[in-house]
């Protein structure tokens, strides 16, 4: 992802997720989804999102999903089994903790598109792709200031947009798990594989839980979660985590975000100096498409000797699994098991 481009804005408003959406809680009602008058077969489908009404006849069959600098939304229906149902897919992170789910990713049609300023699909392209259904991490992909196709021309021309989780309005600092679950919700009611999506669910509940019952009552660690190689602000460190999907991941993994405190937004952009006065026990490192990100986090420790982490060389590199998507629970689990070794 190049530094400072102007989808870093949706980057701090993803994931997602990195992501993405409607406030504090996925149940507020801003981006909360209502599935009414479903037939025996599944449909029709009606969603509320974002304050508008989504009414689905059919399972979407050329769906488009943009960029938004997340993967959430591209690795939730592949997650489902839907990956035949993509037309033209602009997101990547080039790394996963799913085995084999980069690969697919990248083995997915991006339909020939020549992406805008805003390193995303242009209004004209979009309508050349003849989509049914479009995702947007959040309503920035809808913003016809930015060149792109808007949520009534769309609908004009046939097809249902979806804004992920937390997109809504654009801010993702209150995002959690549950909103992941509530992307994979949707999804399955929109393509009518709910069972199947209860299913991921239920298992990502039930690993967190098993994490989380035996960190239970342990010290938290103080960790910084940063993007490797990323700049975002004005400071030496704006990629820092302060809010958001990875503080609640970090709480289920025993631990706790040493820059909570340092900003209200999602992202700090924090001076070095600050960096070098707070103590970190551990690094957790987001890859977003760098070939080499552990290098990064052996670069930030030996830059920071005082840190307990940099002591004890403590650092885990993940990506998707650090973000809105499917995944959440093999973060949670990595993290747990740098923080607790004693504990698995």
């Amino acid at each position: 992802m190049p530094m400072n481009r102007p989808a870093t804005t949706a980057l701090a408003a993803a994931l997602c997720l990195l992501t993405a959406a409607c406030g504090g809680s996925s149940d507020d009602g801003r981006a909360s989804t209502r599935a009414t008058g479903a037939s025996k077969a599944g449909y029709p489908v009606t969603l509320d999102n974002c304050g508008r009404s989504e009414t689905f006849k059919k399972d979407p069959g050329r769906v488009v999903v943009m960029n938004g600098a997340s993967v959430a939304e591209v690795s939730t229906l592949l997650a489902l089994g839907l990956q035949d149902k993509i037309v033209a897919n602009q997101q990547t992170y080039g790394r996963s903790e799913v085995a084999g789910r980069a690969a697919a990713i990248k083995a997915l049609p991006t339909g020939d598109v020549e992406l805008n300023e805003g390193y995303d699909i242009p209004r004209e392209a979009m309508f050349g792709l003849r989509p049914d259904l479009v995702l947007s991490v959040t309503t920035y992909g809808f913003d016809q200031k930015n060149g792109f196709a808007t949520r009534d021309q769309l609908k004009q021309v046939g097809a249902n947009s979806y804004v992920s989780p937390q997109g809504c309005d654009d801010d993702p600092s209150k995002m959690t798990v549950a909103d992941s679950y509530r992307l994979l919700r949707d999804m399955g009611k929109i393509f009518n594989v709910g069972d199947k999506a209860e299913k991921l669910i239920a298992e990502s509940e039930k690993n967190i839980a098993a994490v989380s019952e035996k960190v239970k009552g342990k010290k938290r660690p103080k960790v910084m979660v940063l993007f490797s190689n990323m700049s975002m602000g004005s400071n030496d460190f704006s990629s820092v985590f302060s809010n958001g999907i990875a503080n609640d991941i970090l709480a289920k993994a025993g631990g706790a975000n040493a820059f909570a405190n340092a900003s209200k937004t999602l992202f700090a952009d924090l001076s070095k100096e600050k960096v070098a006065a707070t103590d970190v026990d551990a690094l957790v490192v987001i890859s977003y498409n760098d070939p080499n990100p552990a290098a990064y986090a052996k670069k930030l420790l030996k830059e920071f000797p005082q840190w307990s982490a940099a002591k004890n060389n403590k650092y885990v590199v993940l990506s998707d699994s650090m973000y809105l998507g499917p995944s959440n629970d093999l973060a949670v689990e990595r993290i747990a098991k740098l923080l607790h070794p004693e504990a698995f």
